[in-house]
């Protein structure tokens, strides 16, 4: 999280990470697409024959808050080939909270045990803390064939802290889903680091609530949950 006060802004960084043609770039992808043109930036893309993204997908989103405050949601990809760990190392830098995207299929479980176990590596040589960096898992490719059960994705929510939501990012299915609750964490961690509500007028609703203001949730469960947020809201 980057607070600057002499100019009123907040930059929120959440890094989408997981072994090669996983669905990272698709998830931004989407996401992109159902963002109004006002409420986004460019959508950087670099792709090679052998991977989707070479480096990395940039998309920032911004509002500003009641109190004057221009926030930045900032979402990257990390590339998933294994020769580009330094990339990912660097990408995954000041993250506020990591989207993890897996491959739902189970030929794919030692790419996605190989990177989740990347994943933490990196954070330690970055210096940051895995028990409190938010982090979500999204099971992407629930359409193939030889996919994990519900049952199976069901047993590896009770086994870790981490939410986890099967998606099928290629027909826009927990894409939003993924992202909101990435999102929700990261700004319960700011709070709780910053205090957001109580300094910045920025309440959790508000802030979702804001951040998917330009974003078409039609068809997915988001539009529920920001209702849901804001009818709990004291």
């Amino acid at each position: 999280m980057q607070l600057n006060h002499a100019q009123r802004e907040l930059t929120v960084k959440v890094v989408y990470y997981g072994p090669g043609l996983s669905g990272k770039t698709t998830n931004l992808q989407l996401i992109h697409a159902r963002t109004q043109t006002e409420g986004r930036g460019k959508l950087l893309t670099v792709e090679t024959h052998d991977d989707r993204t070479l480096f990395f997908d940039l998309l920032p989103v911004f509002f500003q808050t009641k109190g004057g405050y221009t926030v930045k949601v900032k979402l990257f990809t990390v590339p998933g080939q294994v020769i580009h760990n330094a990339t990912r190392r660097v990408v995954l830098q000041n993250a506020d909270a990591v989207a993890f995207i897996a491959d739902s299929r189970r030929s794919a479980n030692q790419d996605n045990n190989a990177y989740w176990a990347n994943l933490h590596e990196n954070m330690r040589e970055n210096g940051l803390d895995a028990a409190q960096v938010p982090i979500v898992i999204q099971f992407n490719k629930r359409d193939l064939p030889d996919t994990k059960t519900e049952e199976e994705l069901q047993e590896t929510r009770t086994r870790g802290r981490e939410p986890v939501i099967g998606a099928v990012a290629i027909r826009g299915e927990g894409v939003l889903e993924t992202l909101f609750a990435v999102i929700q964490l990261a700004y319960r961690k700011m709070d709780e680091q910053a205090g957001l509500a109580r300094n910045l007028g920025l309440s959790e609703a508000g802030f979702l609530a804001q951040v998917f203001d330009r974003i078409d949730t039609s068809g997915t469960q988001v539009a529920g949950w920001l209702e849901q947020l804001q009818k709990e809201e004291p």
